[in-house]
């Protein structure tokens, strides 16, 4: 009698370990963008939503943007909220005691369990500084100046509008340059070029159509997108857009110059400077050479200490991932940064 032995084979499987994931989320005035990636900086999932800035929006308005987002980006990924290792919201209007008052019993209300909460200035400067050290100035439609020493001490300087001592920003230079352009016209000012380029950004031959079409019309407001025209004239020499390109500048160093004298800590760099990085579109996107060259000798006259421009080649959302990536002894690898820095906006 024959018989026949079944042979089981087996294979040993071996688990890959879980990932650790990540989540950063970057809360701003027109948009709110979520990133989740894994230890290796691995991009895993995205997701974008509107204004998560509470003081523009309301805090149950700017909460409900903030979520979305972030469950977009963590159902992109595949992953659950409790499998989020660490959370960074970054936010814009995170700016005083009374602000984090509010959002964070909100933010406590989202299904994340270890969690931070900081002003968007802090993600744009770790955007920039390795170890988060340093100062951080913001020029997008409005403007922002902030920092950390090395005691992990910080400070703002700015950020709450011309009243309150700001006079820069993309809103405050598009009505500066047609200011400008009104008075030129009316020889209150050199002659310039601003005569002729705003009214054809608007669509007028002459500033007299466009003047009195636009008070008939009763607009007393211009959009921060007049800051191109402002740029384009200075690239081209025009003496009273260089002029205005350089007021921004050195308003901006005075803002950078005031967080290094006001915040102070700085000794322990030595010789090495204090990057000072920029950020918002103004800075980032502008690089004029009249308003950075104004930024840095405002900043060689008053800060009082060596220094060096940074333009940062990663989106702020990123700055969340790297503080959250901080928060857990995580080092971003340098590949993971190249990656990032290729990557746009949704």
């Amino acid at each position: 009698m024959n018989r026949t032995e079944n042979c089981k084979r087996f294979y040993w499987v071996e688990e890959e370990e879980p990932l650790t994931l990540i989540l950063g989320v970057d809360g701003g005035g027109s948009k709110t963008r979520a990133v989740v990636t894994d230890d290796s900086g691995v991009i895993r999932g995205e997701g974008q939503a509107g204004c998560g800035n509470h003081q523009t929006s309301g805090i149950d308005a700017a909460l409900a943007e903030i979520r979305a987002a972030a469950e977009q980006a963590v159902h992109e990924a595949g992953a659950a909220p409790d499998e989020i290792a660490a959370v960074c919201y970054g936010l814009a209007g995170a700016d005083r005691p009374a602000d984090f008052a509010v959002l964070r019993p909100a933010l406590a209300s989202l299904p994340y369990r270890n969690w931070d909460v900081v002003c968007d200035t802090m993600t744009g400067l770790r955007t920039g500084s390795p170890d988060g050290i340093g100062v951080v100035l913001v020029c997008g439609s409005g403007t922002n100046a902030a920092g950390r020493n090395a005691r992990g001490e910080t400070i703002q300087t700015g950020g709450f509008g011309y009243l309150y001592g700001d006079a820069a920003g993309g809103s405050h230079m598009a009505e500066e340059t047609f200011r400008a352009a009104v008075r030129s016209w009316e020889l209150r000012e050199i002659p310039s070029r601003l005569t002729q380029d705003v009214p054809a950004w608007y669509g007028f031959e002459t500033m007299e159509q466009l003047v009195n079409d636009w008070l008939d019309r009763g607009i007393y407001h211009v959009s921060s997108d007049l800051t191109l025209v402002l740029h384009r004239a200075g690239e081209a020499g025009d003496e009273l857009a260089v002029r205005l390109l350089r007021s921004a500048g050195r308003e901006l160093g005075l803002a950078a110059a005031s967080v290094i004298l006001r915040l102070g800590g700085f000794a322990a760099f030595g010789s090495r400077p204090i990057p000072i990085v920029l950020t918002g579109s103004v800075l980032q996107k502008g690089r004029s050479p009249h308003l950075l060259g104004a930024l840095e000798e405002t900043l060689r006259d008053r800060a009082g200490a060596p220094f060096e421009l940074v333009i940062p080649k990663i989106e702020p959302v990123f700055g969340a991932v790297l503080l959250a990536m901080d928060r857990l002894g995580f080092r971003a690898p340098q590949d993971a940064l190249q990656r990032w820095a290729s990557e746009s906006p949704r």
